[in-house]
């Protein structure tokens, strides 16, 4: 199963109702990918943190998922500072590292990271199973939500298929190389692996129709409104409207 480590706590985060979480979400990675102040950047930034820090989430596990995107970001600062034109700020050489090719480096890099830790602060912290369920109170439709929650349920499976195709193989003394016979091997390997989820996938279907499936998954959790949501959800909107007054008006 994938691994869910953020999901337990009891932090102010993680009681939130968790249609919240998802609006929130939703809204405010919108409002950062369209910034591109850096005064409205920074704020997000470090609203994320103390999101994060509400979270009281592990933070070698935070940093870990951090390192990831930010492995691909470093892709970015080698590359448009010396690609995107603009004003040299110095040279390298021949090449030139152009002014706003570091400015939308940087942009890019505190958006990354502002929606990340928001990400992780407020989806994270719930289980897959409650996420689905809140998507499905927030009347997405029922076949978004189904496909969604069996896809985390059975992609699993799926790997697991992969990987006894894949011993297959090497107990047959396969090794693979630039040759056309791994290049068929792979695609062999890859159809029988379609072939088998569509397999396996009726037999799921089969198996929920006997057990009386009708095309909708019952929670067990009523979502309902506390006044410490309520709470949250001012003081989320007023972060949203601030962030937004940062970003499109001239503060002299």
């Amino acid at each position: 199963m994938i691994e869910e480590p953020f999901s337990d706590g009891d932090s102010l985060i993680h009681r939130l109702d968790p249609r919240l979480k998802v609006i929130f979400a939703i809204l405010y990675s919108f409002i950062v990918a369209l910034s591109s102040r850096f005064p409205t950047l920074f704020a997000a930034l470090g609203f994320s943190l103390i999101l994060i820090v509400l979270s009281r989430l592990n933070v070698q596990e935070v940093a870990k998922r951090l390192a990831v995107v930010n492995g691909l970001i470093l892709f970015f600062w080698l590359v448009l500072p010396l690609t995107f034109q603009g004003k040299p700020l110095f040279y390298l050489g021949p090449l030139a590292v152009t002014r706003e090719g570091v400015i939308l480096s940087a942009q890019i890099t505190l958006k990354s990271n502002a929606i990340l830790l928001a990400f992780i602060s407020l989806i994270a912290s719930m289980s897959i199973a409650t996420l689905g369920h809140a998507m499905n109170r927030l009347y997405i439709p029922d076949k978004i939500v189904h496909l969604f929650l069996l896809t985390y349920r059975y992609i699993f499976v799926i790997d697991q298929e992969y990987q006894r195709l894949s011993r297959s193989a090497k107990i047959r003394s396969f090794r693979p190389g630039t040759n056309a016979h791994t290049y068929r091997t792979y695609a062999y390997l890859i159809g029988m692996l379609f072939v088998r989820a569509s397999a396996r996938a009726q037999r799921v279907h089969q198996a929920m129709l006997c057990r009386g499936f009708k095309g909708k998954f019952y929670c067990l959790r009523e979502f309902s409104m506390s006044l410490f949501d309520w709470t949250w959800s001012v003081i989320m909107a007023v972060v949203i409207f601030g962030l937004g007054v940062l970003e499109w008006t001239k503060i002299t």
